[in-house]
């Protein structure tokens, strides 16, 4: 069995189809995932790739040979397929590669009510049998049905938001042939709005942009429609749908940092004294609300197993990421682009500001965004990194790569990707000024000499 380091990552399964990433690795995937959360009943969704489908079915053949019953949800979102583990209560595969472009695959997987399994929650013990070898199941094989469960995602979708009353909105969509071009029109039907749809067509070759809208050029397009179009917002997704973001009446992205302000100010409006999750790269603003709103912020690693495990220790009612992950207690503390999504239309249309005017207060220091760069050696960059800026630090830390931060109110992280050779970069300050200036020193260090 080739070396499956590559692909298991520290919370997926990703990797290029098939030279990486196999029908034979999926059934293996699928046997031993049985195996390992001793389910008697899975349920598996998979997204528009072409690689999709066989790799699905390959991975329910591994867990019926174990005796498991499948589930097939069919085409969906991932976070379609964790409100299918957590209201069914069996354990879920979800077949994406997320934003990863057309020539990768991969599956997410969940426990039963849709808790995480990352390289310290199961995944490193799957990777071990398929490497090794799963041992022979029962002797009695599962059975494979298949399930639509679209209309009972969108309704419990809206049991969470109030969306009744909100005033008529005009929204521009872009859903970058991904898996959003199914959900959106599902949940938006019979809410007051007027979609202007972006690439709804569900095609895993991504023919107009990737879809990742992290990166800002995969949201041109939708800019420059909300501006053609005087839209009062626009919405992107990723891939798989469980990101979202957000761009304002003027056409200017909006830091997935201040949704997260909004979001939880509205959580806590709902729980107060609640606990609200931020990653190490979420602006510190973001904090800072959550005590003047009277609630615990928690800080916590990048990547949704360990925010999962957080809320699930903490009890938080909510968290947020900086990539446009938006993490519910209520959602079985899973992520969803889509819920995030229906919170800032409840508040945009419950009253009569632009979203920009809404968001003002939410938006309160400069950041850089995430800037990818490709070096020879991440943990040695790393180090040398830290020799130069650490003496003249307030505070440094290693929670998650390196941060950084200084008396002015700046701080950067620099950490490695656990999907991708990159060494990922955020950068924060009090202004533009200061944080450019900040962003540019550490940058020329990293890249020199070397391709961004």
């Amino acid at each position: 069995m080739r070396d499956l380091s590559r692909i298991f990552k520290a919370y997926d399964v990703r990797g290029v189809v098939p030279s990486e990433f196999d029908a034979d690795i999926a059934r293996r995937t699928g046997a031993a995932f049985v195996r390992l959360t001793g389910a008697d009943r899975i349920v598996t969704a998979h997204d528009m790739r072409e690689s999709s489908v066989p790799l699905a079915a390959a991975f329910a053949q591994g867990a019926t040979e174990q005796g498991a019953d499948v589930i097939l949800a069919g085409l969906g979102s991932t976070d379609l397929l964790y409100f299918a583990a957590g209201s069914l209560d069996i354990p879920g595969a979800m077949f994406t590669a997320s934003h990863n472009p057309a020539k990768y695959n991969g599956i997410k997987l969940c426990r039963a009510g849709a808790a995480p399994i990352g390289q310290e929650t199961g995944l490193a013990e799957i990777r071990e049998m398929v490497e090794r070898g799963v041992p022979a199941g029962p002797g009695r094989r599962g059975s494979i049905t298949e399930r639509d469960l679209l209309a009972d995602y969108v309704r419990h979708l809206h049991t969470l938001v109030d969306l009744s009353g909100i005033r008529p909105l005009t929204v521009a969509v872009d859903a970058g042939n991904g898996m959003g071009g199914l959900t959106v029109p599902a949940t938006f039907d019979g809410l007051p709005l007027k979609v202007i749809p972006l690439f709804f067509e569900l095609d895993g070759s991504f023919p107009n942009h990737e879809a990742n809208p992290i990166e800002p050029a995969n949201l041109r397009d939708l800019q420059a429609a909300v501006r053609a179009s005087g839209a009062d917002l626009g919405l992107a997704f990723d891939g798989d749908a469980d990101r979202c973001f957000v761009v304002d009446e003027r056409g200017e992205i909006v830091s997935p940092s201040v949704i997260t302000a909004l979001v939880a100010d509205r959580e806590l409006a709902r729980e107060p004294g609640g606990t609200i999750i931020h990653n190490v790269i979420v602006s510190q603003g973001v904090p800072e609300l959550v005590l003047e709103r009277g609630g615990v912020p928690v800080r916590t690693r990048v990547g949704h197993s360990f925010i999962k495990a957080e809320m699930a220790r903490t009890g938080a009612i909510f968290g947020g990421e900086h990539s446009g992950h938006f993490y519910f207690r209520d959602f079985w503390r899973a992520d969803s682009g889509m819920l995030a999504a229906l919170h800032v239309l409840a508040a945009l249309g419950g009253q009569d500001r632009p979203l920009s005017q809404l968001l003002d207060g939410y938006a309160r220091y400069s950041a850089s965004g995430e800037i990818n760069s490709e070096v020879a050696d991440a943990t040695a960059e790393m180090l040398a990194i830290e020799k130069r800026y650490a003496p003249n630090a307030t505070a440094v830390d290693h929670l998650d790569g390196l941060t950084v931060t200084f008396a002015d109110g700046s701080w950067f992280n620099l950490r490695p990707s656990n999907t991708e050779p990159l060494l990922r970069l955020n950068v924060e300050g009090p202004d533009d000024a200061t944080m450019s200036r900040l962003r540019d020193e550490i940058l020329a260090q990293v890249r020199s000499g070397k391709e961004a």
